[in-house]
């Protein structure tokens, strides 16, 4: 889903604008501008990414309507509209197989480098 896309359903949810909700919602997807497939949202779409989404924009938002709408549900909203549910962080990484570059030892650094 766009991110114009999670903005209108926001106005549906919690009142206001699109543009209320925008940049929220940009900061969840802006993550393709580095991965352009569906992976990209295991970045962010998941627990620790509401609560990194908290830290950025705050508890809550005043939208056009004067209304205070927690940044929390906005995020969720997001998420489950893209997922069909919040995963943790776990759920994504135990997806991923693990790869030997991924043991930050010089030992295994310097093997991987003679076997190029």
């Amino acid at each position: 889903m766009k991110s114009w896309h999670h903005c209108k359903s926001s106005v549906r949810h919690f009142g206001g604008i699109e543009e209320d909700y925008i940049k929220i919602h940009q900061w969840f997807d802006r993550t393709k501008d580095h991965y352009a497939d569906i992976r990209h949202r295991a970045l962010r779409h998941h627990t620790l990414g509401i609560k990194q989404c908290e830290d950025k924009f705050g508890e809550v938002i005043c939208n056009a309507d004067n209304k205070w709408v927690p940044v929390r549900s906005i995020a969720e909203q997001h998420i489950r509209e893209d997922i069909g549910f919040i995963p943790s962080v776990q759920d994504w990484l135990k997806e991923m197989k693990p790869a030997k570059w991924m043991v930050s030892t010089r030992k295994n650094i310097l093997k991987t480098k003679k076997l190029m």
